[in-house]
């Protein structure tokens, strides 16, 4: 068993970056365009609502449409059990279609950008030691790729903040429109190398069960990100689970063959 890889495939929000502060006000303005609140103050606990439920978040356009969930006051236990049927919901009472929602809420984020770039900036937060183990990672011989649903401009923009300049054909985000699993098959047939030898970061154990599906990726080695944006019950499922390693933060920041060593 190689202990690092060769490739090393990295989730990025919930995994390199923790940007809950940038989603919440970027959902709450795109909510407000969107479905023209009477009152475009967010409740006082409406953040930390959104926060909590964050694990239930697979794309962008979902967010602001969470917002609109919890301004219903439709329960959290309720969300974190039946979010799909929810969100398909509130879509239709409305008529409106994920890409109306997503292209809205990139529009947003675009204007922060270009008129507050440092404030945007400012809103996330890079989980200790992983900006070390990135920059670690692309001096060795170890190639180093981001996929992520994020659009890949803004992943590029927030480490490049960071002083990691990562060239955009390393950065799979939302607008490649393919699932992660294929992404992974793609970059395993471009750099002709065995299944084994790629390794995958992601913190919604949702996404790694679909790797686990496919199977040419039976032997690709898939880490959960216990300090993402997941819940204690996925931690319990992904620890029980023989294709699952269970990853730590302090474990991310070792060596490598430190995040072979079973977790708790």
């Amino acid at each position: 068993m190689a202990n690092s890889p060769t490739i090393l495939a990295l989730d990025f929000d919930g995994v390199i970056c923790d940007g809950l502060i940038e989603y919440f006000e970027v959902s709450w303005h795109t909510y407000c365009q969107v479905w023209l609140p009477d009152d475009q103050t967010p409740p006082d606990d409406l953040a930390s609502q959104f926060y909590r439920l964050r694990p239930v978040i697979e794309t962008g356009w979902e967010m602001p449409v969470l917002v609109k969930a919890l301004v219903q006051g439709i329960a959290e236990e309720k969300i974190l059990q039946d979010w799909n049927a929810i969100a398909q919901q509130i879509l239709q009472a409305d008529n409106f279609k994920p890409a109306d929602i997503g292209s809205k809420l990139d529009k947003c984020r675009d204007e922060w950008i270009a008129t507050d770039l440092d404030g945007w900036l400012s809103r996330h937060r890079f989980y200790p030691g992983v900006i070390e183990k990135l920059e670690a990672t692309i001096s060795s011989s170890i190639k180093l790729y981001v996929v992520t649903t994020k659009e890949g401009r803004f992943a590029q923009q927030l480490l490049a903040q960071q002083g990691v300049e990562l060239p955009k054909e390393v950065i799979f985000g939302k607008e490649v429109k393919r699932p992660k699993y294929e992404i992974l098959q793609e970059l395993i047939q471009a750099e002709k190398i065995a299944p084994e030898s790629l390794w995958f970061v992601e913190d919604r154990l949702k996404t790694l069960q679909l790797v686990k599906q496919q199977s040419n990726l039976e032997e690709v080695k898939l880490f959960f990100a216990d300090w993402g944006y997941n819940t204690a019950v996925e931690k319990v499922t992904a620890k029980n689970d023989p294709r699952i390693r269970l990853l730590s933060l302090a474990q991310f920041a070792r060596d490598f063959s430190d995040w072979l060593v079973v977790n708790g």
